[in-house]
């Protein structure tokens, strides 16, 4: 396996009790590249992530961080080894303050790491600073969704996982968002996503993946994928292997 590479799937099988979603699926994302995984709904996108992140079971294959085996890995383990993973959806406890969170998210290192750690991950995203003593319901979606990475980035992670970042946010805001992932990139995190809002994901990112049925049909530039013509094929499932 090359030095450049952060994360590999090779031949894996996962799913959901009997239902397979990922079927012999093997590809690999570069270190401190963002990668975007596209494809029609139930390609198995967002199975990538949870089953990457030890929240489902990994039947067969391999799953390799760096080159080291992480197969069967539970998330605290993965968190312990550099992955973090901003799920869909708010996953806030919304009668804490935006700093409660914070804690919450830092409890694996300690609340005086935690503190110490606070004002870099804050020195990302000014906004939410302001909005420290409120509680999470009573901020903003954008708020809310900076919060909720803001947590993942505590861990200083060398692996970010994110599933669909832009749902419910305005234009703006997913504008800023992107930048955020676009300068964590820049230092070296390596970035896999789940996003549909694809064109403009693909503006930022380094790779794109297609899947169909739970496997890879297509790998390539994001910048090559954003030029194609017939792009709107790989999001109803048709590309071409």
């Amino acid at each position: 396996m090359s030095k450049d590479i952060a994360i590999e799937f090779e031949d894996v099988v996962a799913g959901y009790k009997d239902f397979m979603i990922l079927n012999n699926l093997s590809f690999s994302a570069g270190k401190g590249a963002i990668t975007l995984l596209i494809g029609p709904n139930g390609a198995g996108k967002s199975t990538v992530l949870k089953t990457l992140f030890g929240m489902l079971r990994v039947r067969q294959g391999h799953i390799r961080l760096e080159g080291a085996e992480i197969t069967g890995a539970d998330p605290a383990k993965l968190l312990a080894q550099g992955i973090a993973f901003v799920p869909q959806g708010r996953n806030l406890f919304g009668q804490l303050t935006a700093y409660q969170n914070l804690e919450l998210g830092g409890i694996t290192l300690g609340m005086k790491t935690t503190h110490e750690r606070i004002p870099e991950v804050l020195d990302w995203f000014p906004r939410l600073k302001e909005r420290l003593h409120s509680q999470a319901s009573a901020l903003s979606g954008g708020e809310q969704k900076q919060l909720e990475i803001g947590r993942a980035l505590l861990l200083r992670p060398r692996v970010l996982l994110i599933d669909e970042p832009s749902i419910g946010l305005s234009p703006q805001v997913v504008a800023g968002v992107f930048d955020l992932l676009k300068g964590l990139s820049a230092r070296g995190v390596t970035v896999l996503m789940v996003e549909q809002n694809v064109k403009s994901a693909l503006k930022i990112s380094d790779e794109a993946i297609a899947l169909a049925s739970g496997t890879c049909v297509l790998h390539k530039p994001a910048a090559e994928l954003l030029a194609d013509p017939h792009i709107e094929r790989l999001f109803l499932g048709t590309a071409p292997v």
